[in-house]
């Protein structure tokens, strides 16, 4: 095939990966796609590669047997026509494929059956009927009965008619533990009886919220010659940047091959190899009996790009927008498309430089534009947009956006110790949102090294005898075991990426700096099973040797893990780091302890991360940005 290695996924791809495992007997009647997503080509084939040279398309496939719940991990070539691999699971030891959104809508069957759980409800004067069931991941906790089985577990939300936002009326101190295989219900915790809250969270119904205000008049961002950037066979080009887009169904939104060209170098330099987020987990904190487990990775264990959303002008996305659609497999192998899943746009973002001079006169202002590509998903309650900005001056930034609903509990009259009181009766547990930010980096090639950067105060002495000198301290992180770190704003950390074959024409080493957020990492305790199964979020930064099989921080199968896997088995080994081919790993997020505003809706909560150019340059790469036009800005 033609294609470029990373081309995405193609519809008639996808039949032919159906197609080729059909003929070679890997299908039948209750056989599943858990998952279906590009096989990318090692590194260094990709380094090699030129246009117009013969690409092996491959793709990876996980099946599932939702009879027997036997599974196999798979690698088909579309190219060939072949099965490459087809590898048995097991589930003790490896863990469990995705969980299908068949199962997630087979639970409501399960539960609504099982006796135990409609006496539970009886004796809430409820019935089966109004309870919506919400089934979620199960986590690892060495319950013997679940070894080897596939797992998850339900609440009950209740709903009291079609449109009404079961969210609102958490049905507490309830939980079944539900086998997907035979259909049955483990397990019923029926540990507390509360009241169920009453009061509606229907924020999309004006007989709740009230007539929309009338006072906001309209905001247009237009284009009239169209934007700066373009889109072609998946390359974008803005400004100096140039990037390929990719999209798969476990990561979603990436990018590849980020250079941006240097003018006064007349050449293309590279800063990104490949950046995506690779993993996200979401922590609970109350330890009660039905909640202690409450925890899942919406990458691994849902796969959130297949719940990408279709992006709308006007809602979503302002200005002159260029959107892409993406093809994944549906759960029975067959293509679907997703209209409109990735928006590119232009924005203003404010002043760029500006000086007016005391000695000459001048008075120059420029301002600065990025170019924003995104994507947004809805994972259960909770809604995720991912914007990848690129700046002018070559700064690259990353930014998640969560909003939606909150996941409730009811709150008695004695109250809840981990839980933040929102409305009347109405509770929702403290948690955290990290994420793990892939980035091979190729700071102008792919021999890279890190130094950790603080800001320190010198005493007073003889060097400094007034008290007022402070410097900076670079530590190099020179092997894996070293390079796991947490971040401190109070030493105003950061993490400098420099190619140490590579000077610029101070004969600085070109860099680019990870500024990180520096919130907190992961809060449950060491020795908890979600710190093991997690454990990319106890350090906000990782480095480790480039290898092309250390895609996924806490490993290939997450679901049902007993953790160990991903960061902490591949940084055990200590390699060496100083002018290697290296990958950064950087753990942000936001941790939310739920407030009144964020009921019924929850206003987006912020948290990413910055790549900035430190020496990476000769000079101010934006001496060339004109200044406005005159239209919008008086020029003299």
């Amino acid at each position: 095939m033609k294609a470029h290695p990373l081309a995405m996924i193609t519809a008639d791809e996808i039949r032919a990966a159906r197609r080729i495992l059909s003929t070679a007997g890997h299908l039948g009647e209750h056989v599943r796609f858990a998952y279906l997503g590009p096989e990318e080509p090692a590194k260094a084939d990709l380094l090699a590669y030129s246009p117009g040279d013969l690409v092996d398309r491959r793709l990876r496939v996980l099946l599932l047997d939702r009879a027997t719940g036997q599974s196999h991990d798979t690698i088909v070539s579309v190219t060939r026509g072949v099965v490459d691999s087809f590898e048995p699971i097991d589930p003790v030891s490896a863990g469990q494929p995705p969980i299908l959104v068949e199962e997630f809508e087979a639970v409501q069957r399960i539960v609504d059956a099982d006796e135990a759980w409609g006496k539970a409800l009886a004796r809430r004067g409820l019935t089966p009927e109004t309870v919506r069931a919400c089934p979620l991941s199960a986590g690892h906790y060495d319950h013997p009965e679940e070894s080897g089985r596939r797992i998850v577990r339900s609440f009950g939300f209740h709903q009291d008619h079609e449109h009404d936002h079961p969210w609102a009326h958490p049905v507490d101190g309830l939980v079944a533990y539900v086998d997907l295989i035979a259909g049955t219900v483990l397990r019923v915790i029926d540990e507390e009886l509360t009241e169920i809250p009453r009061e509606a969270g229907n924020f999309d119904d004006p007989a709740y919220t009230g007539p929309h205000r009338t006072s906001l008049r309209p905001i247009e961002i237009t284009q009239p010659e169209g934007p700066s950037f373009t889109v072609e066979d998946g390359v974008v080009h803005w400004e100096n940047w140039t990037l390929r887009l990719g999209f798969n169904v476990r990561e979603g939104l990436t990018l590849h091959q980020i250079s941006f060209r240097d003018r006064d170098q007349g050449r293309d330099r590279m800063i990104v190899h490949r950046a995506s987020i690779a993993e996200m987990v979401v922590p609970y904190a109350d330890p009660s009996p039905v909640r202690f487990w409450q925890n899942y990775f919406d990458q691994g264990e849902y796969l959130f790009g297949r719940f990408t959303s279709s992006l709308e002008q006007g809602c979503d996305c302002l200005g002159e927008i260029h959107y892409t659609d993406v093809v994944m497999a549906d759960e029975s192998g067959e293509p679907q498309t997703i209209a409109n899943a990735i928006c590119m746009h232009e924005e203003d973002y404010g002043v760029l430089w500006k000086h007016s001079d005391l000695f000459t006169g001048s008075n120059e202002t420029r301002r600065q534009r990025r170019l924003v590509i995104s994507f947004f998903t809805t994972v259960g309650n909770y809604d995720y947009g991912f914007y990848w900005y690129l700046y002018l001056d070559g700064t690259l930034a990353c930014e998640c956006k969560a909003t939606g609903m909150l996941f409730t509990s009811a709150y008695p009259a004695g109250g809840r110790e981990y839980a933040g009181h929102v409305a009347p009766g109405l509770a929702a547990p403290f948690h955290q949102h990290l994420f793990s930010a892939r980035l091979d980096m190729a700071v102008d090639g792919h021999t890279n090294a890190v130094d950790e950067v603080d800001v320190v105060s010198v005493p007073i002495g003889e060097d400094n005898p007034y008290g007022n000198a402070f410097t900076r301290r670079f530590t190099r992180l020179a092997t894996e075991d070293q390079a796991a770190r947490m971040a401190d704003p109070v030493a105003g950390r950061t993490w400098r990426i420099s190619n140490p074959q590579v000077t610029n024409r101070l004969g600085q080493p070109v860099a680019y700096t990870l500024v990180p957020e520096g919130r907190p990492a992961l809060l449950a305790d060491p020795a908890s099973s979600i710190a093991a199964r997690a454990a990319f979020a106890t350090r906000h930064l990782w480095v480790t040797r480039h290898a092309d099989d250390e895609r996924y921080p806490a490993g290939e199968l997450i679901n049902q893990h007993r953790g160990g896997a991903g960061l902490p088995a591949w940084t055990a080994a200590g390699r060496d780091l100083d002018g290697e081919d290296i990958v950064v790993w950087h753990t942000f997020g936001l941790t939310h302890f739920p407030r009144p505003e964020d009921w019924p809706i929850m206003p987006v909560e912020h948290a990413g991360f910055t790549l900035r150019p430190v020496g990476f340059f000769d000079r101010t790469p934006t001496l060339d940005v004109p200044s406005s036009s005159a239209a919008h800005c008086h020029d003299e």
